[in-house]
Formats: structure tokens, C-alpha cells, sequence
């Protein structure tokens, strides 16, 4: 069991980040006091959820998802993973196209930049 503290550590999080995901009951630690502790099912459901978010998915989508778990097992969990992540896989894919083409055309914009600055010297 790891406690509050240690867990915005561990994951570079803010408490407030923490907080949230808490609210919005995606996370259920246990109370000791005043401390709260997540054990091994936490922290793996807290990855879970940080690995989506950087996927891209909503929270609602994660919820659904680990909910799978909960109610009909990590087989039928997995198999909707399958699913999923061929909609992340193409929307990453489009995304990082146009990130590409931003970038190309930012490189091309600060070099018209750099070229006019050195010609009105």
C-alpha cells in the first residue's frame, strides 16, 4: 500500500490530478484516518488510466473500460482493448501526420524569417 503523497510522486502528478480522478471515482483508495492508501489493484487501475489519457481517450471511455474488468472479466476486458486501440492507433496516426506537416511548415516560415531579417541588414 502506498499512500496520497506517494503516489503524486511516483506518478509526477499534481494532488490535484490525484484528486480528480478520486471525485470522479475512477479511483477508490482506502481511508485510514486521514490518509489514503491504494494498494496493488490502485496503482495498476491508476496506470491504466494515465496510459489511456495518453492515448487519448476520455475519461468516460476509460471508466467503461475498466469497468470491463470489474464485470466481466480481464478476457472480455482484453478483447475490447483489441478494439479500441485500433481507433487510438488511427487517430495518433492523423494526428501525428499533421504535427508533420506543422512542423514543415514552421521550419519554412522562420526560414523566410531568418532570410528577410538577413537581408534588411
Amino acid at each position: 500500500m502506498i499512500n496520497f503523497t506517494e503516489m503524486v510522486r511516483k506518478f509526477d502528478i499534481t494532488p490535484r490530478t490525484l484528486r480528480y480522478y478520486e471525485y470522479l471515482e475512477l479511483l477508490k483508495p482506502t481511508l485510514e484516518g486521514r490518509d489514503r492508501l491504494y494498494d496493488r489493484k490502485q496503482v495498476a487501475r491508476f496506470k491504466l488510466i494515465l496510459r489511456g489519457r495518453r492515448f487519448g481517450m476520455k475519461l468516460e471511455e476509460i471508466r467503461a473500460w475498466l469497468e470491463l474488468y470489474d464485470s466481466r472479466g480481464s478476457k472480455e476486458q482484453l478483447r475490447e482493448w483489441a478494439k479500441i486501440s485500433k481507433g487510438l492507433e488511427k487517430t495518433l496516426r492523423a494526428e501525428i501526420a499533421e504535427r508533420r506537416k506543422a512542423l514543415a511548415e514552421l521550419r519554412e516560415t522562420s526560414k523566410l524569417a531568418n532570410e528577410l531579417v538577413a537581408n534588411n541588414n
